[in-house]
């Protein structure tokens, strides 16, 4: 029998349970993928907790959004996909259907080939950050050598996927963290400038004297209430706050005056509408894989464990952590 982790409800990741279960043929439009591996994500965590851009629509439910496998069996009117291959699936609203399991069913217009050149782990860690990261940096805010973007909690995989991407185009890349022993870490990843928050009294005023009075022209931004009122008066003309999370559990009170003055635009920002876009998710496709290929990108693993430590994932992804990248679960198939 094949194994999945389910939640019966919003209690978090120790109500996770374990249990077998049939795998069932793919229905019209669908594959199935033989999972080896999937990747733990926060918002995850946070749907665990009825707190995501999305809600389960029934119990038991699986969680998880990110995985790769072999396809090994397709249903009616699957084009472009080879039995046998290994895909990725695409962050979605999967709702009930998500990838924590030894084999999952998948509309195969959320997934895409596999890179050549990664392994499953690898395969199965890359598309949540780098996607997530690439339709703020790339297509929306059109990072470039005179744009100053803030990075909050860079840290976290899709913040430091920004500043890797960023990078790439030359951007001034300014980043938060909390710990100096960080520094090293996002100055590699792609940062131009680092603020540890614990050490500085006026963020607004350093990110003016960093990007010499004239602001910042995006911020990209998954923590909340604590973090956003501490960067807006430094908000550049016309400056857009991409809100993607809210990692200190808090919707944030927007700086309504600040945003007056600077004719900014709160965006709330979730990478699952631009899946759905099929011409924007192939051009993130593209971009992806091919810097992917080209190694521009790189996978980051920080930890791996196997199908039977998924809770213990969950504890060691809620605490602090001396290590970055990506936690990720072998199946074993």
């Amino acid at each position: 029998m094949a194994r999945e982790w389910v939640i019966n409800d919003y209690s978090g990741f120790k109500g996770l349970v374990l249990q077998e279960f049939s795998p069932q043929k793919p229905g019209p439009g669908e594959i199935r993928l033989r999972v080896e591996a999937f990747a733990l994500n926060w918002g995850d965590m946070d749907l665990m907790l009825d707190r995501y851009s999305f809600s389960f629509n029934k119990f038991p439910a699986r969680i998880g959004m990110e995985a790769a496998g072999i396809v090994d069996a397709m249903g009616e009117g699957v084009k472009g996909i080879e039995l046998g291959k290994r895909y990725c699936t695409l962050p979605y609203f999967y709702y009930n259907k998500g990838a924590s399991a030894d084999y999952v069913n998948i509309n195969a217009q959320y997934v895409t080939q596999a890179p050549e050149n990664l392994t499953a782990l690898e395969s199965s860690s890359v598309w949540m950050q780098f996607m997530t990261a690439y339709f703020p940096m790339v297509e929306l805010c059109k990072a470039s050598k005179e744009k100053h973007i803030l990075v909050t909690a860079g840290t976290g995989t899709a913040g430091n996927a920004a500043l890797n991407i960023g990078k790439m185009f030359d951007a001034n890349m300014i980043t938060t963290t909390r710990f100096e022993n960080n520094r090293d870490y996002l100055i590699n990843s792609g940062a131009s400038h680092v603020l540890v928050t614990n050490n500085i009294d006026d963020m607004a005023k350093s990110l003016r004297k960093i990007t010499n009075g004239h602001g910042i022209d995006a911020a990209f931004d998954p923590v909340g209430e604590g973090m956003i009122n501490k960067y807006s008066p430094a908000l550049a003309r016309d400056a857009t706050i991409f809100f993607y999370g809210t990692l200190d559990g808090v919707f944030p009170q927007l700086p309504i005056v600040d945003m007056f003055q600077a004719n900014a635009t709160f965006h709330p920002y979730s990478l699952f509408n631009y899946v759905e876009d099929i011409d924007m998710k192939e051009k993130g496709i593209d971009f992806v894989y091919n810097a992917l290929i080209e190694d521009k990108l790189k996978p980051n693993i920080d930890k791996v464990y196997s199908m039977e430590e998924y809770i213990d994932a969950w504890e060691y992804v809620s605490k602090p952590r001396l290590k970055h990248g990506k936690v990720i679960i072998k199946t074993g198939l």
